[in-house]
């Protein structure tokens, strides 16, 4: 039998448009084009499902408001963290009249025993060198560690071989007697500073110094991991130079652990600088800090037991809500994490 064909005239642009408009992009439920999410937007979302670890960045964020605007917070209430208040001070036994350590509509978290300074101003003043100290020393920490860390993993050799030893010797150094010896004979006059200011710059140095290599450790062993992956080898076959492969293709790799490990690493700052205030070789009077203030309510923790808890307090709930966020952004930057 011969065969029939049968011709079909061509679909018309009315008839095509109607098409298109009813069919629906593959993996679509509205036809919406499938769009790409950057990393970035990935580890923020993760970050915002996880309400500890946002609860702890807020938190963060108001400590760092708080810190900033200490001046102005207390002068809205009319108090000063060196102004003196013996008259609200019992002078036979030395602690604050009144409940509660003396806290009043003028006084919102009470006086110090002895002197009457206001508790709230002070609290604020601390949060200032607490996180100065917290922040500046980690600053200094990351980028040594991190400059000596990617220079060990990708030239390896020799240079590995001495970093790495470098890096084991301060770690095994008694580094808290160190500091302690180191700012004990501290002049008070240093580079144009006096007084408080020169401690807390040794603080600064020293506590960033022997705190690289914890860093310096994780960008090194991340180093030799990523200098073996293509896009370098693909780099090194189009003549990049040493320096353009550290700093263009591996440093923004490294981005996501230095992060990480700086939110972990501003909380051990902070408490390093409230012990080392504490044994009374961090800030000196009449300059606030949480930890002196926690070494003075030593002798007054029966009689005033709120001149103790009040700085406790503030460096725990500190420490706590570094540790959440700093957690948080972990696992928000994990590429194998599924939060």
């Amino acid at each position: 039998m011969p065969e029939t064909t049968v011709e079909t005239a061509p679909a018309t642009a009315a008839e095509t448009a109607e098409f298109s408009s009813d069919d629906t992009a593959p993996g679509t439920a509205d036809g919406a084009a499938v769009q790409g999410r950057s990393l970035g937007r990935i580890a923020w979302e993760r970050l915002k499902n996880d309400k500890l670890a946002l609860a702890g960045g807020i938190v963060v964020l108001f400590l760092i408001a708080v810190a900033l605007l200490a001046p102005v917070l207390t002068g809205l209430v009319g108090q000063d963290p060196e102004t003196h208040h013996e008259d609200l001070i019992n002078p036979l036994f030395g602690t604050p009249t009144g409940a509660l350590g003396g806290i009043s509509g003028d006084h919102l978290l009470g006086v110090e025993p002895v002197n009457g300074r206001d508790i709230f101003a002070r609290i604020l003043y601390g949060a200032r060198i607490s996180l100065l100290v917290g922040f500046l020393s980690a600053v200094v920490a990351v980028v040594l560690g991190t400059v000596l860390g990617i220079l060990a993993g990708f030239f390896g050799g020799w240079v590995d071989t001495v970093i790495s030893r470098v890096m084991d010797g301060l770690l095994a150094f008694p580094q808290l007697l160190f500091i302690i010896a180191l700012v004990s004979v501290m002049p008070n006059d240093l580079l144009g500073l006096t007084g408080s200011s020169v401690r807390v710059f040794v603080m600064i140095l020293v506590i960033g110094f022997f705190g690289w290599p914890y860093i310096g450790r994780v960008v090194r062993g991340q180093t030799l991991s990523l200098r073996e992956r293509e896009y370098v080898e693909a780099a090194r076959s189009l003549g990049a130079g040493r320096f353009y492969i550290l700093f263009k293709e591996l440093l923004p790799n490294l981005v996501a652990p230095i992060i990480v490990y700086t939110t972990m690493m501003i909380p051990t700052n902070i408490l390093t600088e409230a012990a080392l205030s504490f044994l009374g070789v961090g800030v000196k009077p009449p300059t606030a800090s949480w930890g002196q203030m926690l070494s003075n309510a030593i002798d007054y923790y029966d009689s005033d037991p709120l001149y103790m808890v009040i700085p406790g307090v503030a460096i725990f709930i500190t420490v706590l809500a570094f540790n959440l966020f700093g957690d948080g952004v972990r696992d928000a930057l994990d590429p194998k994490g599924s939060r």
